[in-house]
């Protein structure tokens, strides 16, 4: 596999090579991406390319450090009130959106109602049911009301979907993005390139470092592999698996690589037969080797887990023992009707190559417990308009949240807006400890929830989520001031390049 990667590498030097732009003396970056962002409107964006760009383009009321916590970014500061459901943030004053107008509370109040609005099918709507209404007592204040008390609320206004976006351009945004952000859209071409300039006026002085950022659309890996190589690029983002340990002893190249709790799945949708069956989702769990899974989808690059909680979290419930049993699955598709296992048909989306690997090792292994499965490849657009949501048996995978709750109340709880387009997964149980957990007021409570959350979650499954996946960029020594991010986008304000 690796050797045919290598091989298609050199084949495409060629056209990394007709890639390849003078060096620009003011500090241009260049950067390799895999796909097309769809849309640049932040409330509804969806996949990495996306939340990258937005990052740099506009800036949230909070940011979130590497361990995950809350610091200021358009709120210079916020309190709580003690039960936790009144939130008070002050807003920075003076900062400018790109076309020369002052950000203000308004602003922050029309980008939360518009996540809020269902109309608008932000994947983010679902952290936001716990707000009854949002205040804005003056200028550069904004005081959310809260239903529950809810500890980790400044966490989630720094989410990807959360940025800020200004009151007056709302009909623009998706393809003409203006933010307060460290960089401005100079042009947005579909297909081939994104070009940013630095914000001249961006609030925090000295910074950014760059003069601009160029991204290029390579969907072919072995493009991206060559480009890095030769110097057509900079920086390569999020760096397939496959490809790791090849760069890796590329002495012009910098491999930098950070643990996630983005993850990859099998979802098996219960509102289909058979899935609707518990315990046939329950026989599939118990046939898949995770273990195995780490090694043949990521090569290593990843941690087996239980859910999407990963296990360098001090939530992780260390206690379940996930193992493959056989002859329990098997015991479980006879009492489902299944005496001889069934057929049926394994969507995987292309271009999503751990999730193409997902596929065929779930298939391989099923066959020991007589479930025979025929897989169909389909091309990411399609397989997110066609298949995600719709069919009943799919591998798909999600980023990194902000939090532990944003990273498994849309997903798991009944209400959640990711669970209603997915798997369709309704237990109560579930939906009880996750309501408590996000108003439990101690850390041990919560603790104890999540814990329990995991333990419900392996008894009665949803779908499979066998690992988590390691976070993974390379970059030219000419590029300095450069670490990759567990949220998985490109913080470049301090980056320079040579």
């Amino acid at each position: 596999m690796r050797k045919v990667f290598i091989a298609l590498a050199s084949a495409a030097t060629v056209l990394a090579l007709s890639l390849t732009t003078p060096v620009n003396a003011q500090g241009t970056l260049r950067v390799a991406l895999p796909s097309n962002p769809n849309t640049l409107d932040p409330a509804k964006t969806k996949i990495g390319e996306e939340y990258i760009i937005n990052f740099l383009v506009y800036s949230g009321l909070t940011e979130l450090d590497a361990a995950g916590k809350a610091k200021p970014d358009l709120a210079e500061s916020w309190t709580a009130s003690d039960d936790q459901k009144t939130w008070t943030f002050k807003l920075r004053k003076g900062v400018k959106f790109h076309d020369g107008r002052e950000f203000d509370s308004e602003d922050a109040k029309t980008t939360f109602a518009r996540v809020m609005d269902r109309t608008t099918g932000s994947t983010a709507r679902v952290n936001f049911d716990i707000v009854s209404s949002i205040d804005t007592p003056d200028k550069y204040t904004v005081v959310f009301n809260l239903k529950i008390p809810y500890a980790g609320f400044a966490e989630i206004l720094g989410d990807r979907q959360t940025r800020i976006v200004p009151k007056d351009k709302l009909d623009t945004i998706s393809s003409k993005p203006v933010g307060t952000g460290p960089f401005q859209l100079v042009e947005f071409k579909p297909g081939d390139r994104i070009e940013l300039k630095k914000n001249p006026n961006y609030y925090v002085s000295g910074t950014p470092k760059l003069a601009g950022i160029v991204f290029r659309i390579m969907p072919e890996t072995a493009a991206r592999v060559a480009a890095i190589d030769t110097g057509a690029v900079d920086l390569a983002w999020d760096l397939p698996p496959e490809i790791i340990d090849q760069l890796k002893s590329n002495k012009k190249v910098v491999v930098d690589s950070v643990a996630t709790s983005s993850w990859d799945g099998l979802v098996m949708n219960a509102a289909r037969k058979p899935f609707d069956d518990v315990r046939v989702r329950k026989a599939i769990s118990l046939a898949i080797d995770k273990k195995a899974l780490v090694e043949l989808s990521l090569f290593g690059n990843g941690t087996p887990t239980h859910t999407m909680i990963p296990p360098s979290s001090p939530y992780f419930n260390d206690q379940i023992q996930s193992k493959v049993d056989i002859p329990q699955a098997k015991k479980l598709l006879t009492d489902a009707g299944f005496p001889n296992g069934f057929e049926t048909v394994l969507y995987v989306p292309s271009g999503r190559p751990t999730r193409e690997r997902i596929g065929v090792g779930a298939a391989e292994m099923l066959k020991a417990i007589g479930v025979k499965v025929e897989i169909q490849r389909v091309p990411w657009d399609k397989f997110v308009k066609d298949i995600e949501g719709k069919e009943a048996f799919y591998t798909d995978g999600f980023y990194s949240r902000p939090t532990l709750d944003t990273s498994i109340y849309p997903w798991y709880h009944s209400t959640g807006s990711w669970n209603s387009t997915l798997w369709n997964y309704k237990n109560p149980d579930i939906d009880k400890v996750l309501d408590a957990a996000r108003s439990a007021k101690t850390d041990a409570e919560r603790s104890k929830l999540y814990k329990e959350f995991q333990q419900i979650a392996i008894d009665q499954p949803a779908g499979v989520i066998p690992y988590v996946l390691n976070h993974t960029n390379a970059y030219r020594a000419n590029v300095k001031g450069f670490k990759s991010s567990p949220m998985m986008w490109l913080d470049l304000r301090q980056t320079t390049v040579q």
